[in-house]
């Protein structure tokens, strides 16, 4: 990695990125809405408004969860928060900061990919909230509990659909459809751990066969919320597939750490706030896996929550996790900033990922202070 360039100015490119991000997902759902604001009023013109083009605005206005860059006064967007894109990063890092020469086609593909990546994100969030039963996501409504149910799966495969179109470079579009495959993947398994069946196979097998079906999971499930905008925006660069393979491993240790964080703060109030000790009813959570006795001898489901909250390994088991979650996040840094081409942008990356990344540090330090490590 070059050493050689000012990192100084790296979180103005940043905000002037994310800021661009904004008016072209402005400017996309703009698009979509013309027609209806442009129409006489007719009752399908209304009903079309009402059941697609409404759901579509709300799904796309929401939160996505990670803390965005604040306002700053005089900053590109300084007048709302913006949130930092790993697409922009990697055009960034293979094509080069503002001052150098800007390659116009590779940048018009970017910008149509991060638009795209948004967009698939937001479809998640609609479609995770009805099949989690969350009537709440990041204090907002959720889609399904405004609109209902139906119009919110219309809503959120519309979504899929239109990015995938919007996406329009083969190699981002190919990328995209095997994000989406395998975060329809990760999601089953997952969902299949509040049923009967693979309950009973969980609870009946060894620890390494219940955290490998928790790493397979994790890994297609959270993994791919980091893996896709990175892959799809090497995929529209051509960047060469070592760097790649590298960046794919990198995002894979990601997830599994916020997945892990996910998990913890299901079990520590001072992150997890009043949804503490609520997601109890499935074997997905990583702590209840580790927690489970080898020889079969665990409670009905009923009573998995007094089980875990009384288990004297629960703080111990919470600390090495934690730990881990660090580790994880440490090392995927290392990965990617061993791919960077400059201090510059790897310093762009990390303004990206830290706006969770911090949580995760923050995550340790609550849990050791809890176990008075």
């Amino acid at each position: 990695m070059a050493t050689t360039m000012d990192a100084t100015d790296v979180e103005e490119v940043v905000r002037s990125d994310a800021a661009l991000l904004e008016d072209d997902l402005a400017e996309f759902l703009d698009t979509l809405t013309a027609p209806a604001r442009e129409a006489a009023g007719s009752v399908y013109d209304t009903a079309l408004r009402r059941a697609l083009y409404e759901p579509v605005a709300d799904a796309l206005g929401s939160k996505v969860g990670q803390q965005a860059l604040s306002p700053t006064p005089g900053a590109p967007g300084g007048r709302a928060p913006l949130r930092p894109s790993m697409v922009y990063w990697a055009y960034r890092n293979y094509r080069g900061f503002p001052e150098e020469l800007e390659n116009t086609a590779d940048l018009a593909v970017i910008r149509r990919t991060a638009v795209a990546v948004r967009i698939l994100l937001k479809a998640a969030v609609a479609l995770d909230d009805i099949q989690d039963g969350s009537e709440v996501r990041y204090g907002e409504a959720a889609l399904h509990a405004t609109h209902g149910t139906p119009l919110a799966l219309n809503t959120g495969a519309w979504l899929i659909m239109s990015a995938l179109r919007h996406a329009a470079d083969p190699a981002v579009v190919d990328s995209l459809v095997r994000a989406v495959g395998n975060g329809f993947t990760g999601q089953a398994v997952d969902l299949s751990s509040r049923t009967a069946l693979t309950r009973a196979e969980l609870l009946a097998a060894p620890r390494a066969a219940r955290i490998d079906f928790w790493e397979s999971t994790a890994a297609l499930k959270t993994g791919t919320l980091f893996w896709m905008p990175l892959d799809a925006a090497v995929a529209g660069l051509r960047v060469v597939e070592d760097d790649r393979l590298a960046l794919d491993g990198a995002m894979r240790q990601l997830g599994l750490a916020s997945q892990l964080f996910n998990d913890l703060t299901d079990f520590v109030p001072e992150l997890g706030g009043a949804n503490t000790h609520e997601d109890f009813d499935g074997l997905g959570n990583r702590v209840f896996l580790e927690l489970l006795d080898e020889d079969g001898d665990v409670p009905p489901a009923e009573d998995f929550k007094p089980y875990v909250l009384g288990h004297p390994k629960l703080e111990g088991t919470l600390l090495a996790l934690a730990e881990e979650a660090v580790a994880l996040k440490r090392a995927a840094k290392d990965a990617v900033h061993g791919v960077c081409r400059s201090e510059r942008s790897a310093a762009y990356f990390d303004v990206t990922i830290e706006r969770k990344g911090h949580l995760i540090d923050r995550l340790l330090a609550t849990v050791r202070q809890r176990s008075g490590v």
